[in-house]
């Protein structure tokens, strides 16, 4: 009997974390199945756990229950007491019916206690609110019972009264106490569940400690309390956070925005589907309907969009978020009522009490204001979250579906910045979108309180805000444009960047990097002169939008005070509309920013709607029908194509069940693409494409996993070890593993960095077999191995005997050698297929097929033992005759020089194999980090040094940073001396009941040119800084780009592509937009609040006593929170990194990851490292919350003194206006100085990251100007290794050993070795891309460090011809090439390199048989150094077993 709890949605809970929990139980086994049911059926009712009985909830409930029967008593005893006539006077109806509503409001809250246990909800809002008003509301009961002592004697009803409220109060006041306390949740464990798993998966998977946080503490953060504790003693790691919260992961946003977006899309698309149709079929049309309407071939088609997806997907808790921020607008304005009240109380005889209460009820007020914010934030921060979850997991979905034509349209740069910009835009604007209608709406209010105050005079500011418009909208539309423009050239650089970065060791052979460096900083250069445009904007902005609250209090008092002269304008109505002004200018400051927001997400609107909306590949191309004719693959009349252009016609192809078929034909023919047309990867035209069963596919080139190479064999599949050793052995891998210090764990670093072509190939073949697929579709998998292993291969995987017998194969191959074991063989011509049929029917056509054989036929073809070929060519002897006469004519005459008995090691075209055994040597599993291949990425601790921001400053340059702080403090100057000067205006008494006109005027022209000079003071300030953070954004990238450029290869070996993109993308952006802005945003807050501690001192001495403890209290906070916030900004930055580099390896192969059926498993991986990145995120916007909580406490703390003192002192009422209504205004200004300070210590880490990638290891020097060559320099061509060492980097073996040797002018040198010999190291050393440990290189008796620009370019032949250079050197030039090429190669080296010293990389040892002499290396050491021959003579040579195993020495 199976089994299983399954997850629901509960009501009031949250969705059970996907655990699905299945037994098989004996039938017999009553009691197991029983207990199993029952607590089945728990966890099913209860997914969060069960709470046990503990002294908290066992005494909330007692105390309950005390509270019940206490008002049974009191009931009982007043219905006694109105029952005896004696005492009936005394009792009243309220005496009966208080005790019946409290006896059932506790029997009620007692039975939630109850349920709230047994569901395992561990804390109750409902329960807090309801202790909390009975405490407040208990509180007048309690002290009318004390005030009403002494008693009456002979009242028994009052004293029973008192008794009880004596006793119950205090019992309720416990109850509230303990509403602040939550117990702990505990899972039990299911029948055969390992309560030690259970344990180890309880700590590795921390939960949220929200979901068992009181209502307090969740309104409070206090529940981030202990991460920030934590966060103080030591630098946060991964394993400090907590896991996300079920309805916050990944899949389950994806999911929702899927649920929304995907039927739109659908409908998009058939639509265009249907309007694509019509168009084709008769463009003219007929003239009704809206498809006939839309048949104009300049008809557009429909795109789903993701807003409304985006919108549905979070709307619950969007608009939750809303209404709290609507309530706080509306408090906001409570404030300055409250001020209004003071200002007239200081004025006045009122008692004293009344500026006490007014005083309390604004702490009250601005406490309540407070929380409402922080939870409004705090739902709009989880919305964004949510929302870049939901975009980067599309994203990527989208990238595993999208059709091969619409992939060219967006390059990888583009779709990175989709995932690291454009996502994070909507979740910078979702913090604050609601400004759209709340500064509207807070504006509106606003004037509607000045009204009252000022009247019609409040119609000249609105009037100022009008003409403001025009200007808002012209530069909105300009911002628009400028931000597309932007976003074009960062996808153009991030693009070359990652054709840099994926090319690097060929930039670096050919010495390409200037010129790279050049075409970067072209980009860049468009880049800067963008944001140089925005900078001007923005200033522009600043200064409108500053001035704006300024121009608007100006202009409405001058008109107040002009229109009448009875209009006096005293501290009451000067100072409470400079409160609400001051209100006034948050909206209107937010507005230009927020419209700046807008625009930039619109843009990224349009770009992801683009590429969610691009065409897809056709699921329905290719059907999976078992017509039970053993049929396997299936082609009916197919035209494919990639582009516009067919490139498979009329193809017509059935595969039997178990066949072997080969594939064959030129290059270029359609080989390649037939297995694409097969897999559903090319567009369909026209026909039908059915397989049935699974399929494996082995790409051309080899796809390899950052994985182990055990993972990458498995494939996300069981491990069965029999199996897996049989498949190693078939595959020739066991020779490699005995090679790897970690075997199969060694960890295979990106792009399979660490293995030959030749291993990649075998472990791609291995997958494949693994897999255990019905249908194997092999693209040429032999092609980059030996001859002998490759024939191990065939016998043992493909093959008729081999481990795939049964399967269904089609194979793309040039191995001849293996045609005449095919069931059949198809060729293939200019994308047709010209002929099909067996190797002798083929053969006796002598038709195409003939043709193709002997042109790829090779000596050993021809000359081995065993062979099917020769045989079958016998009997048709022209066909021999041609085959050795070719063959003869192009001398190719030998196989790769690296066959060895029994390794299978294969050729290597970049990297030596003993760097790639270096660089394996560090992935032993139990190396540590510093020594693994693909180092993790490092998160600096501690505060962000100082280095970093002077850094940055000497970036910007000191004679800026000096002139913006000069004009910040001028600005805030002013700002303090136009206040002081409107309370002495507000002082000013009327004479007579009017002004004193020249008085007056005089007040209004300082008050006017104070507020010029501020406006002049905030476009100088802003400007400065933004030019200078441009300065100094080009500085920071440029030198970034010129030092990763000259970085070693070590480091690209080292490095995952997608860390260093993730550098030039993300980190960029925030070094040119959001950093500087935060910086900017720091330095006003920072005068602001500096202004207002002046402000208030000033007015109300009494104030200076309690700014010290507020300032130690502030430096407290801001200790316990930077250094959590901070390292949780490294920790969301480095695990940014995994997304980008699986996206990268997962757009790499996305062909074989489709082919495979395997797209949920990697959707999954992406979803975790989606997920891995926002469980550093979540904490960081909660400890923002945290913050800023106790900040705006701070702030409320501040403007509830003020007043206070206010209160106490009584100084004039100009003072207390002025005094308090910059207080309230601090509560944002604090609030914002630390949550800035804290996105600029947080934001500097990508700084701090940019400037730790702008000073990493370097190459040596290119030239060395004291040793310079001359301009002709190699003249003569020798070179000399002076007692020669080098390593592939620091730590690592030496991989050459104290070579020496001199070559000379005009000798050809053949280079030859085993696997692992150092034959590509001498070439690295000579470029230098290997720098000497030991010993020197001198060429033309200079030294080696002089090989810099000109001569890296050698190994490109092409070049080498046009610069006539004197030292040429190959390395494996004729490999993949067919022979007329190779032959033409040869000649030309011989030819028009007569005169040149050669060094040949010889993998093929007839191409050096000519050459003055042979070096043989063996270990990293030269073994043998003399001419081929004399070698050859000495059969003890090595280079003799070498020629021999080649298959150039005749036994």
């Amino acid at each position: 009997m199976l089994l299983a709890c399954h997850k629901k949605d509960i009501r009031n809970k949250k969705k059970c974390n996907s655990e699905v929990s299945a037994i098989t139980i004996r039938q017999d086994d009553n009691a197991s199945i029983l207990r199993f049911q029952a607590l089945g059926l728990k966890r099913y009712m209860n997914p969060r756990g069960t709470i046990p009985n503990t002294y908290l909830n066992v005494t909330k409930r007692f105390v309950t229950f005390l509270l019940i029967i206490l008002n049974v008593f009191r009931f009982c005893y007043s219905l006694r007491k109105f029952r005896s006539p004696a005492s009936a006077n005394h009792v009243y109806p309220v005496d009966h019916v208080a005790p019946v509503f409290r006896a059932s409001s506790y029997g009620l809250a007692l039975v939630l206690q109850a349920l709230n246990k047994e569901k395992g909800n561990a804390n109750s809002g409902v329960l807090f609110l309801f202790w909390f008003l009975a405490a407040i509301c208990g509180v007048f009961e309690f002290q009318t019972a004390l005030r009403s002592l002494p008693l009456d004697p002979e009242n028994d009803q009052a004293l029973f009264a008192f008794i009880i409220s004596m006793i119950a109060y205090p019992l309720v006041l416990i109850e509230f106490i303990f509403a602040f306390f939550t117990d702990p949740i505990i899972r039990e464990s299911l029948p055969g569940e390992d309560p030690r798993e259970r344990r180890l998966s309880q700590q590795a998977n921390k939960p949220c400690p929200e979901e068992t946080a009181s209502l307090p503490s969740k309104l409070t953060f206090q529940w981030v309390w202990p991460l920030v504790v934590l966060g103080h003693k030591k630098p946060l790691e991964f394993t400090d956070l907590w896991t996300l919260n079920s309805e916050d992961q990944a899949n389950t946003v994806v999911d929702q925005f899927n649920k929304y977006f995907k039927p739109a899309f659908e409908k998009c698309q058939q639509y265009n589907k249907k309007l694509a149709s019509i168009q084709e079929a008769t463009p003219e049309g007929p003239t009704d309907g809206l498809l006939s309407r839309n048949r104009n071939p300049k008809a557009k088609k429909k795109i789903a969009s993701i807003l409304p997806a985006m919108c549905k997907a979070n709307w619950g808790l969007y608009t939750v978020g809303s209404i709290l921020k609507l309530f706080q607008d509306i408090l906001m304005f409570v404030s300055p009522q409250l001020l209004d009240l003071l200002i007239q109380h200081v004025n006045s005889d009122e008692h004293v009490w009344k500026g006490y209460f007014y005083a309390l009820l604004m702490l009250v007020t601005t406490i309540t204001q407070t929380i409402l914010l922080g939870q409004y934030f705090i739902r709009m921060q989880v919305v964004g979250m949510r929302t870049r979850s939901a975009l980067v997991s599309a994203i990527y979905q989208k990238s595993l579906v999208i059709s091969n034509a619409a992939r060219r349209e967006s390059t990888t740069g583009e779709i990175v910045n989709l995932m690291s910009v454009d996502s994070q835009r909507f979740l910078d604007l979702i913090t604050y979108v609601n400004a759209i209608w709340s500064s509207p709406l807070q504006i509106a209010i606003a004037l509607y309180f000045l009204w009252n105050i000022l009247g019609p005079s409040v119609l000249a500011g609105v009037a100022v805000l009008v003409l403001l418009i025009p200007f808002n909208i012209v530069t909105s539309n300009m911002r628009e444009k400028l931000q597309v423009k932007q976003m074009e050239n960062k996808d153009q650089r991030v693009k070359l960047m990652n054709e840099i970065l994926s090319g690097i060791k060929v930039l670096k052979l050919y010495a390409w990097e200037p010129s790279f460096e050049k075409e970067v900083k072209e980009i860049r250069r468009k880049e800067l002169r963008v944001l140089k445009t925005e900078a001007y904007l923005d200033s522009f902005n600043e200064f409108l939008w500053y001035s704006a609250p300024f121009v608007v209090t100006l202009v409405t008092f001058a008109t107040y005070v002009l229109i009448d002269d009875k209009n006096i304008l005293d501290a009451r109505k000067a100072f409470v509309a400079l409160a609400l002004f001051n209100i006034l200018r948050m909206p209107m400051s937010f507005l230009p920013w927020i419209i700046v927001l807008i625009v930039q997400a619109g843009v990224s609107l349009k770009r992801l709607n683009k590429f969610l909306n691009a065409d897809e590949i056709d699921q329905t191309s290719v059907t999976h029908e078992d017509n039970g004719d053993d049929i396997s693959i299936e082609i009916q009349n197919g035209t494919f194509r990639w582009d516009d252009t067919p490139t498979l016609k009329n193809i017509n192809f059935q595969v039997p069940k178990g066949s072997l078929v080969a594939v064959v034909g030129v290059v270029g023919s359609g080989k390649s693409s037939l297995l694409a047309g097969i897999l559903g990867e090319m567009e369909k035209l026209v026909g039908s494409v059915n397989t049935v069963g699974s399929i494996a596919y082995v790409a051309q080139q080899a796809w390899i996993q950052n994985e182990t190479l055990r993972g990458n064999i498995l494939f996300g599949r069981k491990y069965d070890v029999n199996k897996y050793e049989q498949i190693l052995d078939a595959c020739a891998l066991h020779p490699d593993l005995a090679i790897l210090p970690g075997g199969d764990k060694t960890e295979i670093g990106e792009k399979g960095i660490n293995l030959s072509g030749g291993q990649k190939q075998r472990v791609s073949l291995a997958r494949a077999t693994y897999n255990d697929a019905d249908v194997y579709l092999l693209d040429d998998p032999l092609s980059a191995v030996d001859s002998h292993v490759g024939k191990h291969i065939f016998d043992r995987v493909v093959g008729k005997h081999g481990l795939l017998r049964d399967k269904t194969r089609v194979i793309v191959t040039h191995g001849l050698t293996y045609l005449p074991q095919m069931d059949c063989i198809v060729v293939m011509n200019d994308g047709e297929i010209s002929e099909v049929g067996t190797f002798q029917q083929l053969l006796d056509k002598k038709g195409a097929f003939a043709e193709f054989l002997i042109q790829y036929l090779s000596l050993e073809d021809l000359e081995g033992e065993d062979n099917e070929v020769l045989a079958e060519l016998e009997l048709v002897a022209e066909l021999k005759e041609e085959a050795r006469k070719r063959q003869r004519l192009h001398s190719r005459n030998s196989r790769n020089s690296e066959n060895e008995a029994d390794a299978s090691l294969t050729k290597t075209t970049t990297v030596n194999l003993s760097q790639k055994q270096q660089l394996a040597n560090e992935a032993k599993g139990n190396l540590t980090p510093s020594q693994k291949l693909i180092e993790v990425e490092k998160a600096e601790i501690g505060s962000v040094k100082r280095s970093v921001y002077l850094h940055y400053m000497k970036s910007i340059g000191w004679g800026i940073v000096t002139l913006s702080l000069v004009f910040h403090f001028i600005l805030h100057g002013l700002t303090l001396s136009s206040s002081i000067w409107l309370s002495m205006w507000a002082a000013e008494p009327a004479v007579n009941g009017t002004q004193n006109i020249a008085k007056r005027n005089l007040y209004l022209s300082v008050y006017g040119g104070l507020g010029i000079g501020q406006a002049v003071a905030v476009f100088v300030a802003t400007l400065s800084m933004a030019i200078g953070s441009l300065r100094a954004a080009k500085f920071l990238h440029n030198q970034m780009l010129r030092n990763i450029l000259c970085s070693p290869m070590w480091f690209f070996d080292t490095t995952p592509l997608g860390r260093i993109v993730n550098r030039f993308s993300k980190d960029v952006d925030v070094a040119d937009t959001t950093f500087p802005a935060n910086l900017r945003t720091w330095l006003n807050c920072l005068f602001e609040v500096v202004s207002t501690f002046v402000i208030i001192s000033y007015s109300t001495p009494w104030f200076v006593a309690v700014v010290v403890p507020i300032g130690i209290l502030y430096l407290l906070i801001q200790r316990f929170y930077v250094s959590s916030s901070r390292q949780l900004k490294r920790l969301e930055s480095v695990s940014r990194s995994p997304v980008f580099s699986h996206f990268s390896e997962t757009l790499t192969g996305a062909t074989t990851i489709r082919a495979f059926s395997v797209q949920n498993q990697f959707i999954d991986e992406s979803l975790r490292t989606v997920d891995s990145n926002q469980m550093a995120y979540f904490p960081s916007i909660c400890a923002n919350r945290w913050l800023a909580i106790r900040l705006e406490g701070l702030g409320n703390c501040i403007a509830f003194f003020a007043a206070l003192f206010a209160v106490i002192s009584h100084p004039s009422a100009g003072f207390v206006g002025l005094s308090i209504a910059y207080a309230l205004n601090i509560t944002d200004t604090f609030n914002w100085l630390m949550r800035i300070a804290s996105d600029v210590e947080t934001n500097v880490v990508a700084i701090e990251r940019i400037k730790e990638y702008g000073e990493t290891p370097q190459e040596a020097a290119w030239e060395v100007p004291e040793t310079k060559p001359p301009r002709n320099w190699p003249s003569r061509g020798t070179i000399k290794f002076s007692n020669y060492h080098s390593r592939y980097r620091e730590g690592l073996d030496l991989v050459l050993r104290g070579i020496n040797c001199d070559i000379n002018s005009g000798e050809k040198v053949g280079i030859v070795g085993r696997t692992g010999a150092g034959k590509s190291s001498m070439t690295l050393g000579l470029f230098r891309i290997v720098e000497a440990a030991e010993g020197s290189i001198q060429i033309d008796g200079e030294g080696g460090e002089n090989l810099s620009v000109g001569q890296r370019q050698l190994v490109c032949l092409a070049r080498a011809l046009l610069r006539k250079t004197k030292i040429l050197i190959l390395d494996e030039a004729t490999a993949a090439v067919d022979l007329e090429t190779d032959d033409l190669i040869q000649q030309t080296i011989r030819s028009e390199f007569d005169d040149c010293t050669v060094l040949t990389i010889a993998h093929r040892l007839n191409t050096i048989m000519d050459y003055n002499r042979v070096i043989v290396l063996d270990k990293g050491k030269i073994r043998e150094y003399d001419s081929p021959y004399a070698l050859m003579e000495d059969e003890g040579t090595i280079f003799y077993s070498m020629a021999k195993d080649a298959g150039l020495v005749k036994c």
